[in-house]
């Protein structure tokens, strides 16, 4: 299937006759006088946006292979999100949960219909998402299963599940941890789809008196390197967890909303966890998180847990479009099909330069190519080589280059990103 979109992308020379008089103005050193150092930011800064075309504030045109990190699921400036947002702006913005918000029971509804949750709790990111499911694992060990030692939460190295102190804590990255101890306690972490190391890891902590009230892993790990979860492991990980009472859960923050060609990325590996999160691109850009759990397991009552911000009128108005947008026009059809795709086009430069790369992986559009260990290249390198070029991509740790196009990319765009990336390599190699 060829996915066309909505809306065509504008040409470039028309946004910089009619929009860029203003941005042209903005200067970095202005901009770096007043926001805090807290990212490394790329030089360039970015006006408007269309489908999967970004424009920054020179005029120039770039494909966007990054879509704000797996973020903007429907590209950019797509109608379904526009008249969303627009009608609900209009209506109702915000209020308080103080309150019954029908948008926020609409689209939680949409999320168990369609997955194996029961129940949904909304926040407004990632690590927000994930710090829920933390409390909720904690409280349920201690008031379902009795815990009588401290619970312990298992994590996989190379993962990563946020920056708040307890989800830096869960990431298995000490780089994240540095400078921020103490850290939280009540984490210990196993090496990913390595069955061996978890089963002896929970034999160890079980040892007396139960201790591991859940295991948490990404379905696939996005910042640790674009790498899939293997289906026997997780499989066996169900197993372990099911004969322990210990609870699975799931941080599909980067893969989940169609992110992988299906809806969740649990569904890649044959089992369901009992607790899953999700943020990035189940708004389309707009800030929401949600924490979705079975019936069994959620314990939250009034005053447990609550966000001033979360499940708002418009970011589930905006959600809703989104999901909604998902399933009318058939795009897990497209990311498959675009996936494949590019993972064929990466597999020709990864041919070509045998020496320089060694595995391109991933699933849907979310994929990785991987440096090899033996060449001076960084994935840095290869990203500014790219983007000056017109192509942006992101790197997945110091050895890999990650692809994360809007779920709406074209075949002719699948195609331009592979020819503009080889044009990049050759400049370097």
């Amino acid at each position: 299937m060829t996915y066309s979109p909505v809306v065509e992308p504008v040409e470039p020379q028309a946004f910089a006759v009619t929009d860029l008089s203003a941005a042209a103005e903005f200067k970095t050193e202005d901009f770096d006088a007043y926001v805090m150092n807290t990212y490394g930011r790329f030089p360039i800064a970015i006006a408007r946006g269309q489908g999967s075309t970004l424009w920054d504030t020179q005029g120039k045109s770039y494909l966007d292979f990054v879509a704000g990190i797996a973020t903007c699921t429907l590209g950019h400036a797509h109608p379904a999100l526009i008249n969303a947002v627009s009608e609900q702006i209009q209506k109702l913005h915000h209020v308080s949960n103080l309150y019954y918000i029908p948008e926020q029971g609409e689209l939680a509804k949409w999320i168990v219909d369609h997955s194996c949750a029961d129940r949904v709790f909304f926040c407004n990111s990632g690590a927000e998402a994930n710090e829920a499911a933390i409390k909720l694992v904690r409280k349920y060990a201690h008031t379902v299963l009795d815990f009588l030692e401290q619970p312990v939460i298992l994590t996989a190295k190379a993962s990563f599940h946020g920056r708040t102190l307890a989800t830096i804590t869960a990431t298995g990255q000490p780089k994240y941890q540095q400078y921020f101890d103490p850290l939280m306690p009540g984490f210990d972490y196993v090496p990913y789809n390595d069955i061996c190391a978890l089963e002896n890891k929970v034999a160890d902590l079980d040892e007396g008196n139960s201790r591991v009230a859940a295991i948490f892993l990404e379905p696939l790990q996005g910042e640790g390197g674009v790498r899939p979860g293997d289906l026997d492991y997780f499989k066996r990980v169900r197993d372990i967890c099911d004969q322990n009472d210990i609870l699975l859960v799931f941080d599909e923050v980067q893969v989940g909303v169609g992110r992988t060609g299906k809806l969740w990325g649990y569904e890649h590996l044959g089992v369901e966890p009992d607790i899953f999160t999700s943020a990035k691109g189940l708004a389309g850009g707009i800030p929401i998180g949600a924490m979705m759990c079975k019936k069994f397991c959620d314990v939250f009552e009034p005053g447990n847990h609550a966000s001033t911000f979360g499940g708002n009128p418009f970011a589930c108005a905006a959600g809703l479009a989104v999901l909604q947008t998902i399933e009318g026009d058939r795009l897990l059809d497209n990311v498959q099909a675009r996936g494949e795709q590019l993972r064929s086009g990466l597999a020709e430069i990864k041919n070509q330069y045998p020496t320089l790369f060694t595995e391109v992986r991933g699933w849907g559009l979310i994929n990785g190519l991987e440096i090899s260990a033996e060449s001076s290249l960084t994935s840095i390198e290869i990203v500014k080589a790219a983007m000056e070029q017109g192509l942006l991509l992101a790197p997945a740790g110091p050895k890999v280059l990650r692809f994360v196009p809007p779920l709406v990319v074209t075949e002719a765009e699948i195609a331009q990103a592979v020819a503009i990336l080889h044009k990049a390599i050759a400049t370097l190699v």
